[in-house]
């Protein structure tokens, strides 16, 4: 397994891919800020051994892809809710991910995202439902506001510029995720200190975060839309979530036909690996409705 690179325009993305080709194609779509190696290797060879092929990848504006040429959007106008020109749309990173499974030779694949990763794989569904055989959106919402917004100490988190020194930034991370991380399942800082560590040694790009958060803010409202989407859908979130609160993952549940909601308490904004088996197994359980045929209106 090593990082390979795909050049869709004028935009590359670094990915890479865990287990068989032969195998059900599987994309990870990652979250606001975060890198490829934040699918953890376990997870995805959890996966993987399940009879899929892992694709996980670098977003633009993170990790090893590329970094827009724009300047930092006013994101705090976007939050009281004025319109801002954002330099893309989550459309736009739909429309990467898209070009990343044509780069790979793949037509349709199950797609599983978190967070912002989530909104991208909704949007993904919505723009071209025959290429998503099945959604896993988790600890993500749809865009309405009114849908949940982060607790006070986690709102301020997003408005914190990531340090630019290392041993600031891996302080900031380790905060970062004790704040928004599950509370019956605390990570070991230990590790997490070598996480943040590994992210910021592999790619730091504070500003690529902000734009990527202008993105999800200039998006909008997916509800009415995803009102109309008829794609097996498993909608996983913690009850203990403070950054994107359990009511926006029943939202996201309600507004999609047929979506299975699977709230796991204790977890937060996080995929800690004691829950690792629940969240395989709620995506197993939704891909397997993939292979069911079409229902009859």
């Amino acid at each position: 397994m090593s990082e390979e690179r795909a050049k869709l325009g004028e935009i590359e993305l670094v990915y890479e891919q865990i287990g068989d080709r032969d195998d059900a194609p599987l994309l990870l779509v990652m979250g606001l800020g975060m890198q490829l190696i934040h699918w953890d290797l376990e997870f995805c060879e959890m996966l993987a051994e399940r009879g899929y092929r892992v694709i996980r990848f670098d977003n633009r504006d993170s990790g090893l892809s590329t970094q827009i040429a724009a300047p930092v959007p006013p994101v705090l106008r976007a939050m009281a809710g004025m319109r801002i020109d954002a330099p893309y749309l989550l459309s736009d990173m739909a429309a990467d991910s898209f070009g990343l499974l044509d780069h790979l030779g793949i037509e349709s694949a199950h797609v599983m995202g978190v967070s912002m990763g989530g909104m991208i794989a909704q949007v993904m569904a919505l723009d071209r439902p025959e290429r998503v055989r099945s959604l896993t959106s988790i600890m993500s919402t749809t865009g309405n506001r009114r849908a949940g917004m982060p607790r006070l100490r986690a709102f301020a988190l997003l408005l914190r510029r990531a340090p630019a020194d290392r041993d600031a930034y891996i302080s900031y991370f380790v905060k970062t995720f004790q704040v928004i991380g599950s509370p019956a399942y605390p990570e070991d800082e230990a590790r997490m200190r070598e996480t943040a560590a590994a992210t910021y040694d592999r790619s730091h790009h504070p500003a690529g975060t902000v734009r990527q958060l202008a993105a999800i803010l200039a998006s909008g409202d997916r509800t009415t839309r995803l009102r109309e989407l008829h794609v097996p859908t498993a909608v996983v979130h913690g009850t203990d979530d403070p950054l994107i609160p359990l009511r926006a993952g029943v939202a996201t549940a309600r507004a999609i036909p047929d979506a299975e909601l699977v709230a796991i308490p204790g977890m937060g904004h996080d995929l800690p690996h004691q829950l690792w088996p629940k969240v395989v197994a709620a995506f197993e359980a939704n891909a397997a409705r993939a292979a069911e045929p079409a229902r009859v209106s």
